[in-house]
Parts: C-alpha cells; sequence; structure tokens
C-alpha cells in the first residue's frame, strides 16, 4: 500500500512542476530558444547582431602603435595594465619597436611582500576565534594574484622595475595555480603556528621573529618557481635605428627613477560606487587590503561617472593611456572583442530580465571588479564618449583585433569601476576629499574584489 504524504512547505510539489510543464508546451517562442541555445550556446544565440554591425573601430583619439601582452593562466591583470601604461612612454623615449617590463619580477615581489603581509594580518588578529569572520576571510585569501592600482605603486617604489630580458617568464608565472596552491598551504601552518605561539603568551616581537623564518621558506618557494630576481644589472640596448645605447649598472629602483615617467605621487585611484550608503565626494578603503607593511594605503574617491570619464578622456587626449578596473565578464564577446551594455538580448531568450541596476548588483553579489586593463583610445562627439579602445593582456590570438578590444560606453556606465588619474584632474573640492581619513569597508566588500582574484 503506497501512502501519499504532503511536501513539505517550500517544497516544489509535483502538481507545480507538471504545471511548468505545461505551461511550455505550446510556447513557440520557448522551443525556438531552446533549439537556439542547444546548438549553439546562449550567448550566440541571443548577441544583438544590430550592436555588433553598428560599432566601428574609429576613434577621434588612439594612442596606442603596439601590440599587446598576455598574461596567459595567470591573474595578473593589474600589474599588465600598470606595465603597459608605462611602457608606452618608454617605446618612445627609447626609440624601439618593441619593449615590456619583467612582469615576472613583479610578480615576485607581490608575493613575497603580500606572504608577509598575511602573516601581520594574523599576528594583528591572533586574539579573535578561528571562525571569526575577518579571520576565516584572511585565511580563504592569504595569497592571490590579483591587486589593485596602489598596491602596484608599493612594489614600483620598494622594490623598481626591470627589462622583461632581466627575469623572463617562467612556467610558473605565466600558470600559477600551483605555485599559489604550495604557497597557501605553507601559509596556513604558519599562521597556525603563530596564532599557537601568541596563544601560549609570545609576544608581537617574539611572533614576528618566527615570521622571518617562515618568510625564508616563501622565498626559497618562490625562487624556485620564479627565478631569483636581480638585484642589479646592467642596462643597454639597440634602438630601432641600430643605435647602440649603454646606460651602465644599475638597480630596479633606479632603472624604475629613469624610465616612469608617471608621476606616481600624483595618481589618484577613482571609484564609480552607487551605493546610496556611499556618498560621492568621499574616500573609502578595505580592511586588510594591501601587500607592502608600510606601504601606500589603497583609497578609493568615490565619484559620480561623469567625473570619471572627463578625466579619463582629458588624459587619453593628452596623450597618455588610461589604467581601469571591470567586472570583465558581463556582455563580453571575446571573439568580436566587444563589450555593450545590451550585447546580449537575455531578456528575449529567456522571456525575463535581470532586473539589477549596478547599485542592485554590488549589494547583491552580482558584479565586481575581476579584471584591470587599459584605455587607449576613445571616440568623442560633442564633448561625450561614444567608445573606448581596449588594450588587454590576453594576447593577440582570437581575442578582439590583434589583443585590442572595443567598449561602448553604455557598458562603461554600467560595469566599469575605477580608474587611476592624475588628482590634478580633479576639481578643488574632489581634491581636498582626498585629504579625508577613509571609511573603511569590510574586506569581503566588493571594491576589494579585484585583489582576491587568482584568474581574470
Amino acid at each position: 500500500m503506497t501512502t501519499t504524504t504532503a511536501p513539505p512547505d517550500g517544497a516544489i510539489s509535483g502538481d507545480r512542476i507538471a504545471s511548468l510543464r505545461a505551461s511550455l508546451a505550446d510556447d513557440s517562442t520557448y522551443r525556438l530558444a531552446r533549439n537556439a541555445v542547444t546548438r549553439v550556446g546562449a550567448d550566440e544565440a541571443a548577441l544583438n547582431r544590430k550592436v555588433v554591425a553598428s560599432t566601428d573601430w574609429s576613434f577621434s583619439t588612439w594612442l596606442d602603435d603596439w601590440s599587446v601582452t598576455n598574461q596567459k593562466k595567470s591573474g595578473r591583470c593589474w600589474m599588465f595594465a600598470a606595465l603597459n601604461l608605462f611602457r608606452a612612454s618608454v617605446l618612445k623615449r627609447l626609440n624601439v619597436k618593441s619593449f615590456e617590463f619583467s612582469q615576472n619580477y613583479t610578480l615576485f615581489w607581490d608575493k613575497f611582500e603580500r606572504a608577509n603581509w598575511f602573516l601581520e594580518c594574523i599576528i594583528q588578529t591572533a586574539s579573535r576565534e578561528l571562525d571569526d569572520r575577518h579571520v576565516a576571510f584572511l585565511l580563504d585569501y592569504p595569497l592571490d594574484d590579483g591587486g589593485q592600482w596602489n598596491m602596484f605603486v608599493n612594489l614600483v617604489r620598494r622594490h623598481g622595475l626591470v627589462p622583461k630580458d632581466l627575469m623572463p617568464e617562467s612556467q610558473s608565472s605565466s600558470n600559477t595555480a600551483r605555485m599559489n596552491a604550495v604557497c597557501k598551504g605553507f601559509l596556513r601552518r604558519f599562521a597556525r603556528d603563530l596564532r599557537a605561539a601568541i596563544e601560549d603568551g609570545a609576544s608581537t616581537e617574539e611572533a614576528r621573529a618566527i615570521k622571518d623564518t617562515q618568510l625564508t621558506t616563501i622565498w626559497r618557494v618562490l625562487c624556485t618557481h620564479l627565478g631569483e630576481p636581480p638585484a642589479s644589472f646592467m642596462w643597454q640596448y639597440n634602438d630601432k635605428d641600430r643605435n647602440f645605447h649603454r646606460e651602465g649598472e644599475m638597480t630596479p629602483v633606479q632603472f624604475a627613477e629613469k624610465y616612469v615617467d608617471l608621476p606616481l605621487s600624483d595618481m589618484v585611484c577613482l571609484v564609480h560606487d552607487p551605493r546610496p550608503e556611499h556618498p560621492f565626494g568621499r574616500t573609502y578603503t578595505v580592511e586588510f587590503l594591501g601587500n607592502i607593511v608600510g606601504g601606500e594605503q589603497v583609497v578609493y574617491l568615490n565619484v559620480d561617472m561623469d567625473t570619471m570619464k572627463r578625466a579619463a578622456i582629458d588624459t587619453m587626449e593628452d596623450g597618455e593611456p588610461v589604467w581601469f578596473g571591470c567586472d570583465v565578464g558581463k556582455q563580453f564577446h571575446r571573439q568580436v572583442g566587444l563589450w555593450d551594455a545590451k550585447l546580449f538580448e537575455y531578456e528575449n531568450l529567456y522571456g525575463s530580465s535581470e532586473g539589477l541596476d549596478k547599485p542592485d548588483r554590488l549589494h547583491y553579489h552580482h558584479t565586481a571588479m575581476t579584471h584591470a586593463m587599459l584605455f587607449t583610445g576613445v571616440d568623442v562627439l560633442d564633448g561625450d564618449a561614444r567608445r573606448w579602445r581596449v588594450e588587454n593582456s590576453w594576447g593577440d590570438d582570437g581575442v578582439g583585433r590583434k589583443g585590442f578590444q572595443i567598449m561602448n560606453d553604455s557598458w562603461f556606465d554600467e560595469y566599469v569601476f575605477e580608474i587611476a588619474a592624475h588628482r590634478t584632474r580633479l576639481d578643488d573640492a574632489l581634491q581636498a576629499a582626498l585629504a579625508e581619513a577613509p571609511t573603511v569597508l569590510p574586506p569581503w566588500d566588493p571594491m576589494g574584489a579585484l585583489a582576491a582574484r587568482n584568474m581574470c
């Protein structure tokens, strides 16, 4: 004998499933969508061909005449974008056909410094319970690949830069997963040991002595995977006219001071965070976000979208590319190399729209900064941007046009979150706001997401 019991409250009943089946049985629009999606995938089925056909690749300001770089299987987008920004002026200054700074070199120092940063955070939070949300966040993200503009500035000021030939890519710099896993395993054990030592009465000074020994292991792991960073080197080169130049022996810091023309102390990070609880015209930081103990704090100045766009346009019209951060995967066709807020007509495909605006997407964890790139061009009509030219760091094969992509301005509004800009691009009120103490956001806030990414 079969006994039928009612489903518990909140469960999906058989009758409800039957009604769902019936609702689609005679829906020809659904059948067409199903046939297309199962055959070619959702993105190709929903691609708005009108947007693709109406977007051309001409720009009123176009800066790049160089080839793209390739971060490969790593989350070093923020480094690549910043180094690509620096190299734009170096190419002209050296009169060379090609030049890259070593991305492996900056990766090495970020990993080593961030290991120290993480262990310092563990020491600072040792009195908290292990399941405290802040401690749990630290243990979840001890050594990821991502980062922020201020963190890159810290690396340049502390450790300088070197040409790529001096510390070329290794297997692990181009594919960081295994190295990261090894380092995380050690760091979590070191965290356990530091917390245990402090619980047993060790002072902060004694804990730091333990940490110093632990860093010896991290140094060895990084040297094994990435190679040793040069302390000094002989710098010489041939320009594109085959003239020979020998600049002599210099340290990485001296090299950066000589060849980075950008006034780093003048650069600030502007963000567009439209959540109503975060007013424009104020500064913000994210707790535990950083990489170098004693380095520059990660500080964002929240501005309206017009201010951000105006700063980016003015910078490029003055001949300088712009570093920016965004939510790269939304409304993006990789092969075409196009971003547009309405690139995919999912609402027609599924019969319902997403229904979230930018603040909602931030509040409900549906968007965050996931990737950093470089603006190298913009098309301006009557003072307003129509589209933006983007230098990515995903190589030149199968991504847009030889690795460059195009962003329609509608996408900028919805999915661009930050740029690095000269403070002189700001009005007096915003420059004054930079002097105010920043509001501290929790470690898990989406404004810190770019630094908690292994791949982008």
